[in-house]
């Protein structure tokens, strides 16, 4: 259990790091649409979708799985930072309003796409030929 607690406390850490440095290279459009945090929560979505998929072909061990998914993927995805972005759009104007309506409803919509996506693509990974448990362990 602690070995759990450890692989998702230092997996948080390093998604966290990750989710910044996507941050830093997405520029935010003039209007102050979030996109950073968009592309920083779908590109989680979608690796948590692929490693979700591998770690039921049981390509990916549980202790794997657990440093992936839960510790740098969930550090990686923002939901905190998801809302106050869409509040403050929100607050802004009435066509701020709108906007913020929008990158919900687009980040809900796409951040399914994305898990699907990555969890198809698990799906097709190949094992390594001679290898019984398929990989990572």
């Amino acid at each position: 259990m602690v070995n759990l607690v450890i692989l998702v406390l230092v997996g948080g850490g390093l998604g966290a790091m990750l989710r910044e440095f996507v941050m830093l290279m997405v520029p935010n459009p003039v209007d102050g649409f979030p996109l950073d945090i968009l592309v920083a929560n779908l590109l989680a979505a979608f690796l948590l979708g692929l490693v979700t998929a591998l770690h039921g072909r049981q390509v990916l061990s549980d202790d794997v799985y657990m440093l992936l998914g839960a510790g740098i993927m969930g550090g990686m995805s923002t939901f905190s930072s998801f809302v106050y972005g869409s509040v403050v759009l929100m607050h802004a104007s009435i066509a701020s309003a709108v906007v913020a309506s929008v990158y919900v409803v687009v980040s809900l919509v796409l951040g399914y796409l994305a898990v699907i996506v990555g969890e198809n693509l698990g799906g097709q990974v190949r094992t390594p030929v001679g290898d019984p448990t398929g990989g990572v362990r």
